[in-house]
C-alpha cells in the first residue's frame, strides 16, 4: 500500500536547513501504516534533502564543506548563461541529492537518537519549498 502526503516550507536560502523529522513521522502516521519505507524528495533544484545531527555546529560545518566543494564566488556557466547568481546551489543541491529513502517500524521512523531528516536550500534567496512525501508498507 502507498501514502503520499506533502508539505511547504519557507525558506532562507544560502545554505538554510531546516530539521523536517517531525512532519515526515506526522504523515506516517497519517498512513496508518506500521512497517515500510518513506521517501522524502524535495521539489527544485536547489535544494537537497539527508540525515544529520540537527544543531547549530553541524549547520555551520555543513556549509563550510559546501563552500569548499562549490565557492559562492566561483565562475559557473550557468549563471553565465542564465545571467543569474545561483550556480553552485544547483551544484550543492545535486551532490546532496533532492530525496531519501528510510525504513520505518511500528509507525516510527527508523533513525538514530541524533539522527534528524534535513532539507538544506542552497539557493540565494528564499523560497517556498514544497517536500513530498510517500509512504510504502502495510
Amino acid at each position: 500500500m502507498t501514502h503520499s502526503g506533502q508539505f511547504g516550507l519557507q525558506t532562507q536560502g544560502n545554505d538554510d536547513m531546516h530539521d523536517v523529522t517531525g512532519q515526515v513521522q506526522q504523515i506516517i502516521l497519517e498512513s496508518g501504516m506500521l512497517n515500510g519505507i518513506v521517501t522524502v524528495f524535495v521539489v527544485g533544484s536547489t535544494a537537497g534533502v539527508t540525515t544529520i545531527e540537527y544543531e547549530p555546529g553541524l549547520a555551520q560545518d555543513m556549509a563550510k564543506v559546501m563552500e569548499r566543494i562549490a565557492p559562492r564566488d566561483d565562475l559557473y556557466a550557468h549563471e553565465a548563461r542564465w545571467d543569474d547568481d545561483n550556480g553552485h546551489s544547483h551544484i550543492r543541491a545535486s551532490l546532496l541529492g533532492p530525496s531519501i529513502t528510510l525504513p520505518f517500524s511500528e509507525g516510527q521512523l527508523a533513525v538514530g537518537t541524533w539522527q534528524q531528516i534535513v532539507l538544506v536550500d542552497f539557493d540565494t534567496r528564499p523560497r517556498n519549498r514544497t517536500v513530498i512525501v510517500q509512504v510504502l508498507g502495510e
